[in-house]
């Protein structure tokens, strides 16, 4: 090489160097011949971080997510990031993967949740699960945090249906049990299973907070939840029915709208404790629970004291048989709280 063939690449090299010890990724430009190539400049291009990532990954932590920043390996292939995706979920990790280009679509795809930035190519965005609309990684945090939302209602929706179904099943042989018939006609489960509906659906649109660390089902505690708050509700149910047949002597027929009564207003008690985990004050109901819980108080006590589809009852049995169910998810609560924390309900 020409003595200035060799300065002029010993300065480039030199350069590059200085380039790249700045963070910035240097390409080398020539011009000529394949044989008589000449070095033309030099290109040195800048990815710096986002001005929100370091509030971002912070948020991240903060939510029990650890962030890995793939682009630092050098010299990784597309199929290198697919096999990191692949290496973090052999060690049972649950994995998101964000990216905006072709390169990254292998690994967006193989992620259990690809998630493509709003500058994404349609490549990109094709592999993804999600596809954030705003500039920015922020929409990935307010993701966690919405995931994290609908894990809570689908939790409270099923552990409320694990107590409903319990008590109810059980309730219905106490019944018959104690008065030797059946304590609810056919006519009464119909109107019991369309009253409790109402309020169970309004449990998917109800004010929630999420968790501070990644969910995860835990099959058998959220059994044993259910059935304890079932277990409550059968005993609040069957104690107040006893109270009717065996103090106040009451018919048959009255029983049966007793235990109607019962049903819906120990459903109330115990929906109001599953809904949070910590004490059921501890945070206001949504909208839609409310409306659903006041209507079906209100529809329960009409269809009981007026005597539709069933037999009367007088208005201080039914406000009664209230006031103990309130009482009633008072002492549940002393008793939800330590057990739900023990089994790690959060």
């Amino acid at each position: 090489m020409p003595p200035s063939r060799a300065g002029e690449a010993a300065t480039a090299e030199a350069a590059a160097q200085s380039l790249e010890a700045k963070g910035l990724r240097v390409l080398a430009v020539a011009a000529g011949a394949p044989t008589a190539l000449k070095l033309v400049g030099l290109i040195a291009l800048s990815d710096p971080p986002r001005a929100d990532s370091a509030t971002l990954i912070q948020e991240l932590t903060q939510l029990g997510v650890r962030t890995v920043m793939v682009t630092v390996c050098a010299g990784i292939l597309p199929e290198d990031k697919y096999k990191i995706v692949r290496a973090f979920q052999a060690g049972k990790h649950i994995v998101g993967m964000c990216g905006d280009g072709a390169n990254d679509a292998p690994a967006l795809r193989q992620a259990h949740l690809g998630i493509a930035v709003s500058s994404a190519t349609d490549i990109a965005k094709a592999a993804a699960g999600i596809v954030l609309t705003t500039p920015g990684l922020a929409g990935i945090v307010a993701t966690v945090k919405e995931g994290r939302l609908i894990f809570q209602r689908i939790l409270t929706y099923t552990l409320n249906s694990i107590t409903k179904k319990m008590a109810q099943v059980l309730f219905l042989g106490v019944g018959l049990i104690m008065t030797g018939h059946a304590i609810l006609t056919p006519l009464l489960m119909v109107m019991v299973m369309t009253i409790g509906d109402f309020l169970g659906m309004s449990l998917t649109t109800d004010r929630v907070r999420p968790s501070t660390l990644p969910n995860a089902w835990k099959i058998r505690s959220l059994t044993l939840a259910g059935l304890m708050m079932g277990a409550g509700e059968l005993l609040f149910c069957s104690a107040v029915l006893a109270f009717g047949d065996f103090y106040l002597h009451l018919s048959l027929r009255a029983l049966q709208t007793l235990a109607f009564v019962l049903i819906v207003f120990g459903n109330q008690a115990t929906t109001y404790n599953n809904r949070e985990r910590r004490h059921l004050w501890s945070s206001w109901p949504g909208r839609w629970v409310m409306i659903s819980s006041g209507a079906d108080i209100a529809a329960a006590t009409v269809l009981a004291v007026v005597g539709i589809a069933m037999q009367p009852l007088p208005v201080a049995l039914v406000a009664g048989s209230l006031a103990a169910a309130a009482a009633f998810a008072l002492a549940l609560d002393v008793l939800k709280v330590p057990v739900f924390r023990h089994l790690n309900i959060a």
